[in-house]
């Protein structure tokens, strides 16, 4: 229904094609446009180079359908989270292979879900100015089109997960697909509770992750969903302030709507800034990253909490739009700063990797200069060998709060 005639492809011939920049009028009953490919007997005897140039056409429209469709800047963040989640759970060693997998795996489910959001959603959008462009609004790609390539993508990511990651991670990315396209997305019509459910959705690709690294959910593995989760609520606050109108003309039930003032909007993502402080001091007291870590997380969270504050003193839109731009850095430099100072030998890790874990037993040769003196007491440290290599046993004095430094010989 958006055909474009274009006639440098064939001088001879009115060729259509499907355009996102330009709607035209139906093409005629002598040139029908199905999938995409021309259907005119005479398209046979066309030149090669021309049946390329259709090709090449086609397929660059449904790229950036698909692109459009799975809002691929914020599935890349999502990614990126997801990703950090590894790293992080990954102790000493970060298995490559099994990242890209994670990221590949992630990737196509957060692609599946906001390409579920925008068909459940293609009649609001299309009321909206930021989002009647997008491709099912404005009839560049038929819903069935996209239900199926939403399907394919979310079962192939989800298979991924379970072949290459492990079943939990597999069991966190689709219920993560369907909290997100058929509780939130609804939600957002009903209540203004969605804000809330929306940042439980963004809170669970790095809890994805750390569950595909590690193979578990432990304690030090919710310290990043926090800090997504209370960022996600200022964001997110900034973002409906901006777009109050729009979201009104769409149908949606922000928060913000019912706040004439902006007075709660702001209050609440003051008060979810404030929540962000501790939790550098929690990653440092946990063992997952250095001191340094804490100080860096303690500036950028005071620093977003500033422009908070300042947006709920003199509520308007420069202040919203100077939040939301501090909320657009925060993340980056806090996922940066706890890759960058992260312990991967904290005592989590040794647990979870018991081959680590060096063991003291008691050395029977153990030589002292007096029975009462134990604190000159030889033990035998047993430190863990590579393959193929088997373990020494070094003597050391016990006070001295360093291990030798190990050497193997083969077996």
């Amino acid at each position: 229904p958006n055909g474009v005639v274009d006639q440098a492809l064939s001088p001879s011939h009115q060729r259509f094609y499907c355009s996102s920049a330009v709607p035209s009028p139906s093409p005629s009953s002598g040139s029908v446009i199905k999938l995409g490919f021309l259907a005119n007997k005479s398209d046979a005897y066309l030149p090669l180079s021309l049946k390329a140039r259709d090709a090449v056409q086609l397929a660059r429209h449904y790229g950036r359908c698909y692109w459009e469709l799975s809002k691929a800047r914020l599935s890349m963040l999502v990614v990126a989270t997801s990703g950090t989640g590894y790293v992080l759970g990954s102790g000493n060693a970060v298995d490559l292979a099994g990242l890209c997998y994670t990221c590949a795996g992630t990737m196509m489910v957060a692609a599946s879900a906001n390409s579920l959001n925008q068909v459940f959603e293609i009649n609001n959008d299309a009321k909206m100015k930021r989002t009647r462009l997008r491709p099912l609004p404005s009839g560049r790609i038929a819903i069935p089109h996209a239900v199926t390539w939403a399907s394919s993508v979310g079962f192939a990511g989800t298979a991924l997960l379970a072949c290459k990651a492990n079943m939990l991670a597999a069991g966190l990315a689709a219920s993560n697909l369907v909290l997100y396209a058929f509780v939130y997305t609804p939600l957002k019509q009903i209540h203004p509770v969605n804000t809330w459910v929306g940042a439980v959705v963004g809170a669970i690709p790095p809890l994805l992750g750390w569950a595909a690294a590690s193979g578990q959910i432990s304690l030090n593995g919710l310290i990043l969903p926090a800090a997504l989760y209370f960022w996600q609520i200022p964001h997110f606050m900034a973002l409906a302030y901006l777009c109050r109108d729009d979201y009104a003309a769409g149908g949606y039930r922000m928060f913000s709507l019912a706040d004439a003032s902006g007075r709660r909007t702001a209050a609440v993502a003051f008060r979810n800034c404030l929540y962000l402080i501790p939790l550098g001091f929690i990653a440092y007291d946990w063992g997952v990253a250095s001191g340094w870590f804490c100080v860096e997380s303690s500036v950028i969270t005071l620093a977003i909490s500033a422009a908070a504050f300042s947006f709920y003193r003199d509520r308007t839109t420069q202040k919203a739009r100077r939040m939301f731009y501090a909320s657009l850095l925060y993340l980056p430099v806090f996922m940066s700063g706890l890759l960058f100072h992260r312990l991967s030998d904290n005592p989590q890790c040794l647990a979870e990797n018991p081959n680590r874990i060096i063991e003291l037993p008691s050395f029977p040769e153990a030589v002292t200069e007096s029975e009462e003196d134990d604190q000159k007491k030889k033990v035998r440290y047993v430190t863990a060998a590579p393959q193929g290599r088997a373990p020494v046993a070094y003597a050391s004095i016990a006070p001295f709060p360093f291990l030798p430094v190990p050497s193997y010989v083969d077996q």
